[in-house]
């Protein structure tokens, strides 16, 4: 588009905006194309959508979503629920490619009691408009097996597909099955319960799935009672059974007090891209609807304009007529007639924490699974965790970790390991024999190490890292700094690896001056830091030993003139040590390395 163009759009969008009323409603951006790109409710439409016009955004979707817009549409309504009623069904039809998606739930299996003269109880992941009464749908199967297996031991239901009616019974065409004769069907195929009888007990299964079981309780118990009254013990026993059974279960499923009644629960958790919202629905203490579901952001929305879209979604998808609905924090939303409360104890609160804990475990499962597809997500992840943890300005995608290993002074040498995207980079490790530093100075030792590697890597202008690691605590950290940033005047965040008297990874350090960080032990994170460690550890530790050995088996042969590495090979491949090789006769060593390479041997060792 020409500058006279964008001028011209700009102009055109300028118009509209500054002739928004300042009332609710939903607005709609399209681009030049004419389709909707976004849609978004607000309180005062002038003043939200002026907010999008008035400044530079951050480079991200918004400035791209601003970028793209074209034309502006606008409908005004009495409240900000109707507004955030209107903009949810307009999100789902159309679909806009800025706005939150939903992912559906047509997988997840309900309940249908049929519209049947005998109607019949059943799971079914399909939901189809026959007069059917559906409870749903579970996210939880094990929950709804355990309400389906109770309603089973409770009433005898049929489960054929008997075209069941007054004529049909009255012709005698049926006979009862296997189901009557182990007593799960009262056989009303021939006319042995009537269907007064059989709806009754449909009634009292619509109760327990609205989750209103106390009351089922209740009816059961003075039913037991009456019973017992008129000495119809055998009745009475029956009746005392199935109480059994609904107490039974509501000890099970009611977490809180019986008071609370007809309450929503809301929590939320976020990664990068996916929040994942929790709801629970609670009626007398049980909860009756536990659904667990994933909106993917298209923009930066805040913790609280998801939360907000998520209750008017769930709300309206189960037909929710709560008066209150229990949250985690505030929200700027007034639905009319419903209280939000944020409890800080009590029944509520348990409310509130296990919600917490459900969308807290659906995330972990949905990062694992997404992780099993894509190995690499994992790694951004953990990367990602680091830089939030130690509020780096950017993801540490290189890391390098050192170490030193000498043993009193001897041998002295130091190592270097690197981390790519949270994996080894094995071809990038690197070892150094120790130059400078005379006898057991792991500080001066480290600071030479520090000084050569990154002395040549700004000579060759090799990449540095995101991140140093010293494998050791505040001293350690202390001396890397003062290389780093006084000498080489770099800017490298630097942390250390501390180690407890077992010699295990117990704290990682950074800042300065050094503060613990704390890392939960079996995280991810924990388990990653850990390895970094124990590899550098490791591979310091091999070198300094494959140092001191040869030293210690060649030492004496390398002072020679004359014996070079293969002489020295097949000597000590033959003798196995230095010592033997100076007791063996000037014939067996001449018989390896030759008469006269043998007498320089000889002469020499004595």
């Amino acid at each position: 588009m020409s500058t006279n163009g964008e001028m011209t759009t700009n102009d055109y969008l300028k118009n509209i905006v500054a002739n928004l009323p300042e009332t609710p409603g939903v607005y709609q951006y399209l681009n030049a194309e004419g389709a909707i790109i976004y849609v978004g409710k607000a309180k005062n439409l002038k003043r939200r959508v002026y907010s999008y016009f008035s400044k530079e955004h951050e480079p991200g979707k918004t400035r791209v979503l601003v970028s793209k817009i074209a034309d502006i549409r606008y409908v005004v309504v009495n409240t900000e629920e109707d507004a955030l009623l209107l903009e949810n069904n307009l999100i789902k039809k159309y679909k806009p490619r800025y706005n939150v998606l939903l992912k559906d739930d047509k997988t997840y299996p309900s309940i249908c009691i049929s519209n049947e003269f005998f109607p019949k109880v059943f799971k079914t992941r399909q939901i189809h408009r026959n007069g059917g009464t559906y409870f749903g749908p579970y996210s939880h199967a094990p929950s709804m097996n355990a309400v389906l297996d109770l309603i089973k031991r409770l009433y005898p239901l049929r489960t054929c597909h008997l075209n069941l009616t007054p004529e049909t019974i009255r012709s005698g065409k049926f006979s009862v099955c296997l189901e009557y004769h182990i007593k799960n069907c009262a056989g009303p195929c021939i006319g042995l319960q009537s269907q007064k009888e059989y709806l009754k007990n449909i009634d009292e299964i619509k109760e327990i799935l609205k989750g209103n079981t106390q009351e089922i309780s209740r009816m059961l118990f003075e039913q037991m009672q009456e019973l017992a009254g008129d000495l119809k013990f055998e009745e009475a026993q029956k009746v005392k059974e199935k109480y059994a059974l609904i107490e039974n279960y509501r000890s099970k499923s009611a977490v809180v007090s019986s008071i609370l009644h007809n309450v929503d629960v809301f929590a939320i958790e976020e990664s990068d891209q996916t929040a994942f919202i929790n709801y629970l629905h609670v009626v007398n203490g049980a909860i009756t609807q536990a659904f667990t579901f994933e909106y993917k952001k298209r923009l930066n929305e805040s913790k609280e304009e998801l939360l907000v879209w998520g209750i008017i979604e769930m709300r309206a998808r189960y037909k929710s007529e709560s008066r209150e609905i229990i949250v985690p924090f505030e929200l700027d939303i007034d639905l009319n007639n419903v209280a939000f409360t944020i409890p800080q104890k009590g029944d509520k609160k348990k409310l509130l924490d296990l919600s917490v804990l459900n969308v807290k475990q659906y995330k972990a499962d949905r990062l694992k699974q997404s992780e099993k597809l894509n190995p690499e997500q994992r790694s951004m992840r953990l990367m990602k965790e680091i830089q939030q943890e130690l509020h780096l300005e950017k993801s540490p995608l290189q890391i390098e970790c050192f170490d030193n290993s000498n043993i009193q002074g001897t041998d002295a040498v130091a190592a270097c390991v690197v981390f790519k995207k949270a994996k080894p980079s094995k071809k990038d490790y690197r070892k150094y024999l120790i130059k400078t530093v005379e006898g057991p100075d792991d500080y001066a030792s480290m600071q030479e190490v520090v000084r050569r590697r990154y002395t040549r890597a700004i000579e060759e202008q090799a990449p540095l890292p995101d991140l140093i690691i010293t494998d050791g605590g505040k001293g350690q950290m202390e001396v890397v700094r003062a290389v780093i940033e006084d000498e080489l005047h770099l800017q490298i965040p630097i942390a250390g690896l501390a180690k407890d008297n077992r010699h295990r990874t117990s704290e990682l350090l950074f800042g300065f001056p050094p503060q613990t960080i704390g890392i939960k032990q079996n995280s991810p994170l924990f388990k990653l830091l850990t390895q970094i460690q124990d590899e550098v550890h490791r591979f310091a530790i091999t070198f300094h030993r494959d140092k001191r050995s040869k030293r210690q088996t060649t030492s004496a042969l390398d002072q020679i003139k004359g014996i070079g590495e293969k002489s020295k090979t097949a000597l000590l491949k033959e003798f196995k040590s230095v010592k033997r090789i100076k007791e063996a006769s000037i014939e067996e060593l001449a018989a390896i390395v030759g008469q006269s390479k043998a007498q320089l041997v000889k002469d020499e060792l004595n």
